[in-house]
């Protein structure tokens, strides 16, 4: 495998920049059957590319994407900070305004009948020309409440274990933003509550 730089090394795959594009390619599992294994890998490959054109199409911030091969998918790659590294140093000006924007951009999603499956700020990059979301690697279609309230309250969980000290503010923009957005977002943040109750007790 040629390549320019190795980004990251992550269990499912390998990201590294090739002529200026990110690329990621789904590794080979030496514990899997073989043929389960290229199934799986082709699968999450092609999944993972439907994903991020649909989310494109919807007007959600991500890379252009192609896919290479079985195995590999071919992107832009965005320049920007992670926004795990730069939402607590923001003004409170600017971080109610990304919040927001979040907020929107999962509106979208779910409203589109995406489910991103690991929203982090990790997986978000604030760019020069917006904010982008990535890494649609564990997401999936579906219109289910519960599914779209676990993909919500996840994000709540990320903000809590990284941005505690902000967690209130940034929550209360976010779902904001989203019940603006999504018609369905009444239903999803209820579900939420239970999430919540559930995981409370046991």
């Amino acid at each position: 495998m040629a390549m320019d730089r190795i980004i990251q090394r992550g269990a499912e795959a390998v990201l590294y920049l090739k002529n200026g594009k990110l690329v990621k390619e789904r590794v080979k599992k030496g514990y899997r059957i073989q043929q389960l294994d290229y199934k799986i890998r082709k699968q999450r490959t092609k999944g993972e590319a439907k994903l991020m054109e649909r989310a494109r199409a919807s007007g959600i911030r991500v890379p252009n994407v192609r896919v290479e091969d079985e195995f590999k998918l071919v992107m832009d790659y965005i320049k920007g900070r992670k926004l795990k590294d730069a939402l607590n140093n923001m003004s409170e000006k600017n971080r109610k305004a990304v919040c927001e924007e979040i907020g929107k951009m999962v509106a979208k999603l779910h409203a589109s009948c995406i489910i991103h499956g690991d929203l982090t700020t990790s997986n978000m990059i604030l760019a020069k020309d917006g904010l982008f979301f990535i890494d649609f690697g564990l997401g999936k279609f579906s219109n289910r409440v519960e599914d779209q309230a676990v993909d919500l309250f996840l994000l709540y969980e990320a903000l809590k274990s990284t941005h505690f000290d902000i967690l209130e503010e940034a929550w209360v923009k976010i779902i904001k933003a989203y019940a603006c957005n999504y018609s369905q977002a009444q239903d999803v943040l209820k579900r939420i509550e239970k999430i919540k109750k559930r995981r409370r007790y046991k």
